[in-house]
């Protein structure tokens, strides 16, 4: 039998070393490394190159792609999975990982396989027994073994496979235990290698730690085609899904659902979500024409601008960049005239949504106007716009797509860069250009 032997395995990198450093000799990620034990084995040379092809020759395949019969996931997949793509979702517990995998697998005509490592099958058959769900077609093992998934795998040769979890496997070529470094490596080397080889479709349900990161090696997420994040506010029944990474369709794409009685049902206009019903307009309140992927959403921003009541006044974002909110602040004060260092200035986007682009500048900009002067924006008006630090006011990606969806959705005006001015004219939209924050505050006094 191999002798164990102890090695010091980096979560960021993945590096090995064979002793403790403070820093991660590859990486330099301080505090990183992690003490794990490996099996010593021969070291084998295979000084045979490898064939070279020219790329030239090379003739793709169509990617014909596997419908989950689950619209939102699909959305955020891309268009659905593709064979021997590997898919990564994450999420904190019980936010509906492993019920929405479920009800995908009930959906399918293929071949399908549930592999369970945190759950028995009779606690899988009771909750599907709970939603509803039509689960004829979709076979079960529950195994925490590598080496028993794979064989499973092999004989069933489904054409989607779900892992619940990856943190649970263990591979008896290794003397460490489930969940470290060496073992989620290993494990997720081992099946992605199978999907690639067998034109399997593979999910992994992965753990997420309380930074909201994917546990494990960082290097998980760099082996796997699609990274998904579950998201959402455990005391709403609404859950977004959104892809970090995908190689097989475009990053950010948001799918939105609602946990309901009978599961995870998609959200077909998920703006409505994110916007307040007031019955009247309030002040501090400017709805965004945003992008999330390749779907448009409107969000409403909400600011409070009040009197500081300590020497330094506080800046508080959610669901924004605070340090950006500290930009924007500025640039009114030095464009547009409008101080605020007395004041203490919170913002929200409403619903838990997180706005990560700059185009939302604009929107959050009227917003803390509103507040401070205590003058609500009128009822059906959208903004966007990045805001630069001389005060121009940018253009945004696919201007048309954002106002068309204001359109949609009854919106009468809009506040856009000159930049984004439709050439034609959008049916019941006023569109009203600006190229600069003073005069984009000015036009809101006037309206």
């Amino acid at each position: 039998m191999a002798r164990a032997k102890s090695a010091y395995v980096c979560s960021e990198c993945g590096a090995t070393a064979l002793q403790w450093f403070g820093a991660c000799p590859s990486c330099g990620a301080a505090g990183t490394l992690t003490e794990t034990m490996t099996e010593r084995g021969g070291v084998r040379s295979n000084r045979a190159a490898a064939p070279a092809i020219s790329l030239a020759e090379v003739q793709p395949r169509d990617q014909e792609r596997i419908a989950t019969g689950i619209g939102e996931l699909d959305r955020a997949l891309g268009g659905g999975m593709v064979a021997g793509q590997v898919a990564l979702l994450g999420g904190d517990p019980g936010i509906g990982k492993s019920t929405l995998l479920l009800q995908a697998l009930s959906t399918l005509s293929q071949p399908v396989l549930y592999v369970t490592g945190e759950e028995s099958v009779e606690q899988v058959a009771l909750r599907a027994r709970r939603l509803g769900l039509d689960t004829a077609g979709v076979r079960i093992a529950a195994e925490t073994q590598l080496e028993r998934v794979l064989g499973a795998l092999e004989a069933a040769r489904p054409s989607i496979a779900v892992i619940d979890s990856i943190q649970t496997l263990w591979s008896e070529t290794l003397q460490s235990a489930p969940g470290s470094v060496a073992q989620v490596r290993e494990c997720a080397a081992q099946l992605t290698r199978f999907a690639k080889r067998g034109d399997t479709a593979l999910f992994l349900v992965g753990h997420v730690t309380k930074e909201g990161a994917i546990a494990g090696p960082r290097v998980l997420e760099h082996i796997v085609d699609t990274v998904l994040y579950f998201e959402g506010d455990p005391h709403s029944s609404f859950r977004l899904i959104r892809a970090v990474k995908n190689r097989f369709g475009a990053v950010n794409e948001l799918g939105v659902f609602a946990m309901t009685e009978k599961g995870l049902r998609g959200v077909s206009n998920p703006s409505k979500l994110f916007l307040s019903d007031h019955g009247k307009p309030v002040p501090g309140s400017c709805v965004l024409a945003t992008l999330e992927g390749t779907r448009p959403l409107l969000v409403e921003i909400q600011a409070l601008v009040d009197p500081a009541h300590t020497p330094n006044a506080r800046r508080l974002s959610v669901g924004l960049e605070a340090n950006r909110l500290a930009m924007l602040l500025a640039v009114l004060h030095r464009h547009a005239g409008i101080a605020t260092w007395e004041q203490d200035v919170f913002v929200n986007a409403v619903g838990g949504v997180r706005i990560g682009e700059p185009a939302a500048d604009l929107a959050v900009c009227l917003a803390v106007v509103s507040s401070l002067t205590d003058k609500p924006i009128a009822a059906k008006v959208a903004a966007f716009g990045e805001i630069g630090l001389a005060g121009e006011v940018r253009p945004a990606v696919r201007g048309q797509e954002r106002l068309k969806e204001a359109a949609k959705l009854g919106f009468e005006r809009a506040i856009v860069p000159k930049a984004n001015s439709p050439k034609a004219k959008i049916a019941g939209l006023e569109v009203l250009a600006v190229e600069r924050i003073d005069q984009a505050v000015r036009l809101l006094r006037d309206l």
